[in-house]
C-alpha cells in the first residue's frame, strides 16, 4: 500500500495508557513500513508537565516495552522521535491552545485523536473550532465508550457534530481493525462454499466470545462506573455480530458495509424485562488462581467492597429477519477468566439422518471457528472416518488455517490499519452515528432492568470460565459453550 498523505496526528491524552501501549507503537510501525511520508508529525497533548525533549525521552523508553526488539532499529527510531512534539493543555480550559496551533504542520491532514474521557469530546472539539484549528481535511477520532447510555451518546454526538461533519468523525472500535475480523467479510463474500449455508436452514446457532485472563488493573476507577456490558458488549461484540449476520453489500465500500451493519442492529429482537431476566447473565470475579498464581477479587482491586459492577456478561440475542429467524446468537465476555481468547463459533445443524448406525466413535456438529485472538485463523470442524479396516470408526477432525503460517508474516495490530484509514479518510471500518445510537437503544433496556431490579452479579472464582448461570443460559436451549480454543 502506498504511503498516506502528509499528516499531523494530535493525540489528546498523549501520556495515557492507550497512547503509550497502542497508538504510538502503531504509528512507529507504520513509519517503519514507509507509511508516514516526510513532513508528517505526531503531537502528544496532555496536562503532564513535559516539554518536547522530555516527551521524546519518555516515548523512547516506552517503545522499548511495547514494540518487539527486532523491530526497533536505530534509523526508524531516530526518524520517529524527530516527528514528535508535545504541548501541555488543559482540555476543558480555553486559554493555552495557541501552543497547539504553533506545532501544527500547514498543508497536512490533521487527525485529532481523542484518547481521553468521553466527557471531554465536546469541549475539545469546540476549543479546536474556536482557535481556528479545524480545516475541511481534518478528522477527529472518538474512542469508546461514546456515552454510557443513549442520551449521553446523543449528547456527545451532537457536541462533536457541531464542529465536525459526520464524514470527518471516525468512531473507532479496534476489533474492526483485526485481520481476522476483516477476513470474515472475505470468507463470507469472496467464496461460494459458505454463503449458501449462511442462514437458518443450515446454521443452528452462533457464539461470540471475548474472554480475558487479566483483571481491571489500572482501569479500576473507570471500570467500576462502566462494567462489561458498556465496556465490551455494546460495542465490540455487537460489531462482530453485525459482520457475522449482515447481508452482502453490492460492493465493499465506504458506506455500504455500515448500511448493512445498521440493518442488523435494527433487526435485533428488543429485550423486554422478562427477556432480561431469562436471557442475560452477570458475574463478578472473586479471588482465585490465574497462571498458577493467586489473584485478588474485583472488589479488592477497585477498593469498593459493595461494588455491583459486572465483570462478566452473557446475553442470548436474536436477529429478526428472513436469514436468521430462529437462530440464537450467544454473546459472552468477561475478565479474569481461565484464558485469553476471542472467537466466533458458527455451529451448523446436525445431519438430517444418521447413515452410519453401527459406526463406532462420536460425531459432533460441524463448526466454523474464527479465532480473533491470540492465534488468528479459521478452523472448520468436520467428521471423518478413522483410517483402518474392520468397520467404520468416526472421529472429529479439523481443517485449520493459521494466518501467520499461511501468509508467512504476523498480522499487524488493529490500530496500525485503522490509524492509516483515518489519514486516508476511509470510514469503512468505523462506526457511524446511527450505528452507535441504535446499539445503545438495544442495550439500554437491559441496563434499566438491572438497575430497577437491583440485579447482583454472580460471583465466580478468578481463573474459571465464569458464573455457572452462563452455562445454564445456553444449556436451557439444549446447547453448550464451545471451549475448544486454548492459549
Amino acid at each position: 500500500m502506498s504511503p498516506a498523505a502528509p499528516c499531523t496526528v494530535v493525540v489528546f491524552g498523549g501520556t495515557g495508557d492507550l497512547a503509550i501501549r497502542k497508538l504510538l507503537p502503531a504509528l512507529y510501525l507504520r513509519d517503519r513500513d514507509g507509511q508516514l511520508p516526510p513532513g508528517s508529525r505526531i503531537v502528544g497533548a496532555a496536562r503532564a508537565g513535559l516539554d518536547t525533549d522530555g516527551y521524546r525521552d519518555k516515548i523512547r523508553g516506552e517503545l522499548a516495552r511495547f514494540v518487539p526488539a527486532p523491530l526497533l532499529d536505530v534509523g526508524t527510531l531516530t526518524r520517529f522521535l524527530d516527528r514528535l512534539d508535545y504541548v501541555s493543555l488543559d482540555f476543558a480550559g480555553g486559554d493555552d491552545w495557541s501552543a497547539l496551533h504553533d506545532v501544527l504542520t500547514p498543508d497536512s491532514v490533521r487527525v485529532f485523536y481523542l484518547a481521553c474521557a468521553p466527557s471531554l469530546f465536546g469541549p475539545i472539539s469546540h476549543h479546536l473550532a474556536r482557535h481556528g484549528l479545524v480545516e475541511p481535511t481534518s478528522r477527529v477520532v472518538l474512542e469508546k465508550p461514546i456515552g454510557r447510555d443513549l442520551a449521553s451518546a446523543r449528547a456527545i454526538n451532537d457536541a462533536v457534530g457541531e464542529v465536525f461533519d459526520e464524514s470527518q468523525i471516525f468512531r473507532i472500535d479496534h476489533y474492526l481493525g483485526k485481520e481476522s475480523v476483516q477476513n470474515l467479510l472475505v470468507t463470507r463474500f469472496a467464496n461460494t462454499l459458505l454463503e449458501p449455508l449462511w442462514n437458518s436452514t443450515w446454521i443452528d446457532h452462533v457464539q461470540i466470545t471475548v474472554s480475558e485472563s487479566l483483571g481491571v488493573g489500572t482501569r479500576g476507577g473507570y471500570y467500576d462506573t462502566s462494567g462489561a456490558l458498556r465496556d465490551m458488549l455494546q460495542n465490540h461484540l455487537l460489531q462482530v455480530l453485525c459482520l457475522v449476520a449482515m447481508e452482502p453489500p453490492t460492493i465493499v465500500d465506504r458506506e455500504t458495509v455500515r448500511d448493512e451493519k445498521l440493518k442488523v442492529l435494527q433487526a435485533l429482537r428488543p429485550m423486554t424485562a422478562d427477556d432480561v431476566e431469562r436471557f442475560t447473565v452477570t458475574g463478578q470475579y472473586g479471588p482465585g488462581l490465574v497462571d498458577g498464581g493467586a489473584v485478588p477479587g474485583y472488589r479488592d482491586e477497585v477498593e469498593n467492597p459493595d461494588s455491583r459492577t459486572e465483570t462478566f456478561v452473557a446475553v442470548r440475542a436474536e436477529v429478526r429477519n428472513w436469514r436468521w429467524a430462529g437462530v440464537p446468537f450467544y454473546l459472552r465476555t468477561g475478565k479474569r477468566l481461565e484464558k485469553r481468547s476471542s472467537e466466533i463459533v458458527v455451529q451448523f445443524k446436525d445431519v438430517p439422518h444418521p447413515m452410519f448406525p453401527r459406526a463406532e466413535g462420536a460425531t459432533e456438529p460441524n463448526r466454523l471457528v474464527i479465532r480473533l485472538q491470540p492465534d488468528e485463523g479459521i478452523c472448520l470442524h468436520m467428521t471423518a472416518k478413522e483410517p483402518g479396516p474392520g468397520g467404520i470408526r468416526l472421529r472429529p477432525v479439523s481443517l485449520d488455517l493459521n494466518y501467520v503460517d499461511a501468509f508467512d508474516r504476523p498480522s499487524p495490530d488493529a490500530y496500525e490499519r485503522l490509524l492509516m484509514d483515518v489519514v486516508r479518510g476511509d470510514p469503512t471500518l468505523f462506526m457511524r452515528r446511527d450505528e452507535v445510537e441504535t446499539a445503545w437503544a438495544w442495550v439500554e433496556p437491559i441496563l434499566q432492568t438491572w438497575d430497577r431490579t437491583g440485579r447482583m452479579p454472580r460471583r465466580y472464582p478468578a481463573g474459571t470460565s465464569g458464573p455457572t448461570d452462563a452455562t445454564t443460559l445456553i444449556e436451557r436451549d439444549g446447547r453448550a459453550w464451545y471451549e475448544g480454543t486454548s492459549v
